[in-house]
């Protein structure tokens, strides 16, 4: 291999950064899992009246928060050439963006012809 390749090397995270990456993680599903409890059970009821209009909304950032230090960190993509990174990541955003229409497009329609009770 040519000595020029081996020039643009990139360092890899020491273990204290993976544990407070994996503290971190802790931490959001922790607050994942408070949200759902308070969204569904409506308990405290004000603060349960604040989260049910973005309830889902919160849930899907505090995920997509998780998949972005996990895709970053655990799968190396910080570390790998920008080009496999857009090759991942591109196709990611425009599955969000999908994703985030059929939701507006949803809560439209579901607000013109609500489900039955």
């Amino acid at each position: 291999m040519d000595a020029a390749a081996h020039t643009h090397e990139h360092t890899h995270p020491t273990p204290s950064v993976y544990v407070r990456i994996g503290i971190t993680l802790f931490v959001l599903t922790a607050l994942e899992v408070a949200l759902y409890e308070i969204g569904r059970r409506g308990q405290p009821p004000v603060l349960a009246a604040a989260i049910a209009p973005v309830f889902v909304e919160l849930l899907l950032l505090l995920s997509a928060f998780k998949f972005a230090l996990v895709a970053m960190f655990y799968m190396h993509l910080k570390q790998d050439s920008r080009l496999f990174s857009s090759v991942f990541v591109f196709p990611l955003i425009i599955a969000a963006a999908i994703i985030m229409a059929l939701l507006v497009l949803f809560g439209y329609l579901y607000s013109l012809h609500p489900l039955p009770k």
